[in-house]
């Protein structure tokens, strides 16, 4: 736990060797959302994951969070905790967005970058009716889950859920959270992916309102988030890797392949029969990834 000005937000390192490559989640999600692609980078070189403000065993924040909030953290963060830079980041999702945005603040600090399945920017920077619902639903949601969080509702469920049981999670959640039922169901459906053992830390930290909280405000600032980044601008001769999910949408990869262009020596691949979830679905794609940016950091400094 390390403290980054009245507030502390948890890390974990494993493996030695430098370039440290730095994990970011996507928008809901935790360090333990990592464990398995962790687990085979750190036979490379060093790699942290950690947890943003109000996510997993870190502090909640002091006051709403933007993308360009949560990067200025995660640069407190690695000074605090003597991590020696400049960094590979690897960003999924809206971690992708983070970990562009923390280049852009901090250019010397960045040697490499991973993204897997960025958010689509162009989605949400001006969104349409359609998306807009999709996001008040999400935040509703939210603050539905809290509640039922504070009342012990979300842990009962989830335990439930997770030891295989669907008649008592569906009873649960047509009285207490109406159509929050399939959003816990493809929630589980997602953990179960990850190593069993870490289903119970999974369990608890959603049992608690911070999580539920910390996930709306970041839902409520999306908009917001996606236009803190300067479009367009080259990244040089940076190493680069945006993997993009086999069900991405053409507009998704259109961006993604976009984005890999900023940087000359930028590639983009689709990963064949992964969800947006790709470290769960292949996480050997994405330690792949990392291995060849790690490579060509190490090349630079020859």
């Amino acid at each position: 736990m390390i403290d980054i000005g009245g507030r502390r937000l948890h890390l974990l390192t494993e493996g030695s060797g430098r370039p440290v490559v730095v994990l970011e989640s996507g928008i809901a999600a935790s360090s333990l959302n990592w464990t398995m692609l962790q687990k085979l980078a750190a036979g490379l070189t060093t790699v942290v994951s950690y947890d943003r403000a109000g996510f997993g065993w870190s502090d909640a924040p002091a006051h709403g969070c933007t993308a360009a909030d949560a990067a200025r953290d995660l640069a407190a963060l690695l000074e605090r905790a003597e991590l020696a830079g400049p960094f590979v980041l690897a960003g999924h999702s809206f971690g992708g967005l983070i970990v562009r945005l923390f280049q852009e603040q901090y250019p010397e600090r960045v040697a490499g970058m991973v993204l897997v399945d960025p958010i689509t920017r162009s989605e949400w920077r001006h969104p349409n009716a359609q998306r807009r619902g999709m996001l008040a639903r999400g935040v509703r949601l939210s603050r539905r889950g809290a509640l039922l969080a504070r009342a012990g509702v979300v842990g009962l469920t989830l335990r439930a859920l997770l030891g295989g049981s669907r008649a008592i999670p569906k009873l649960i959640a047509r009285a207490s959270a109406g159509r929050g039922a399939g959003v816990m169901e493809r929630l589980t459906g997602e953990v179960r992916k990850m190593p069993a053992e870490l289903w119970p830390a999974i369990a608890a930290h959603w049992s608690e309102a911070r999580c539920f909280r910390a996930m709306a405000d970041a839902l409520e600032n999306l908009p917001l988030s996606v236009t803190q980044i300067e479009e367009g601008r080259p990244l040089d001769a940076i190493p680069l890797v945006v993997l993009s999910a086999s069900t991405a949408t053409p507009a998704a990869r259109r961006e993604h392949a976009a984005d890999a262009r900023l940087s000359t020596r930028g590639e983009h691949t689709v990963v064949p029969h992964a969800g947006h979830w790709i470290q769960l679905d292949d996480p050997q794609a994405v330690a792949d990834a990392i291995a060849r940016v790690v490579a060509m950091v190490r090349a630079d400094r020859c």
